[in-house]
């Protein structure tokens, strides 16, 4: 995960490039980005700002060639949904087919309400919206008639050179159930060592494949992992993280793939090019 506001440090453009050419010559596989345009504390403080994702994901695919690209997530409630397929179909032509399409439903009402975009029914919202983007993207001229979005006879031209996989995050029942009806890959997040909630989202997640009718090997599981350099910095002990050392962190790492997870996405903290080279040597020892 790449750092994105004030809330992180190297959140400039040129820590945030650096960060990433970082990430790219250890040898990890993918970049991400939140999609925010604001975080407001829950005591009433200032709220602390966050750059606009996708156009930093665009500048992070000009100055990388390997590394995947993807939001995690983007937020459905800001774009349109056929804007969005037009977009992802452009940023995967401009990386030469390395985005991954992370997309959700939102959750943080207060900057919903500072621009203005209506608080209720995020996920009966998402579910037509992720509806008309899966059928652009898959090739489709799609007219749609829904309680939040219309389409007439609307198509992506030019079409995506390839297949671009669509990741849906989500833990709930209903999310769950549209992760199994339209995505190719699903992520959990945050976490430290697994626990009780991976369990439960596990065991849900299984549920609604078997109910789709879906087979559980054609679904990528994905999960989000803050993970602290003890060296680096004293670990927030509010939030799940995991703080061992590199041998701990690999094993970590060898944890979740037992557990089926094909994909960690880290939150490695603090954000600084020694902390993506430390991920970057636990990920070799895991694999060795």
């Amino acid at each position: 995960m790449l750092p994105v506001g004030e809330m992180d440090n190297a959140a400039d453009w040129p820590g945030i490039r650096e960060l990433a050419e970082t990430a790219e010559a250890e040898g990890l596989d993918s970049l991400w980005l939140a999609d925010h345009f604001l975080y407001q504390p829950p005591d009433g403080g200032d709220p602390s700002g966050l750059h606009e994702c996708w156009t930093l994901l665009s500048a992070v695919a000009a100055v990388t060639s390997r590394v995947e690209i993807a939001p995690l997530v983007l937020c459905a409630s800001f774009r349109n949904p056929g804007l969005v397929a037009k977009m992802a179909a452009t940023l995967d032509m401009v990386s030469g087919g390395r985005l991954i399409l992370g997309v959700g439903a939102g959750w943080h009402d207060p900057e919903y309400e500072a621009f203005g975009f209506p608080t209720d029914h995020k996920v009966g919202r998402f579910e037509e919206w992720l509806e008309i983007v899966v059928r652009l993207l898959r090739g489709e001229k799609v007219t749609y008639e829904g309680a939040y979005f219309e389409t007439r006879d609307a198509v992506i031209v030019p079409p995506p050179a390839r297949h671009i996989p669509i990741l849906v995050a989500g833990n709930k029942p209903r999310m769950l159930g549209l992760v199994a009806r339209h995505a190719d890959a699903w992520n959990t997040a945050w976490f430290g060592r697994p626990d009780e909630r991976m369990d439960e989202r596990l065991r849900l997640l299984d549920e609604a494949l078997s109910a789709h009718g879906r087979d559980s090997a054609s679904l990528e599981r994905t999960v989000g992992l803050i993970v602290y350099d003890p060296d680096q910095a004293e670990p927030d002990e509010d939030d799940p993280h995991f703080a061992g050392t590199l041998e701990e962190l690999a094993e970590l790492l060898r944890e979740h793939e037992r557990l089926g997870f094909s994909r960690a996405v880290v939150i490695a903290e603090p954000r600084t090019p020694r902390s993506i080279e430390r991920l970057a040597e636990a990920a070799r020892l895991s694999r060795g």
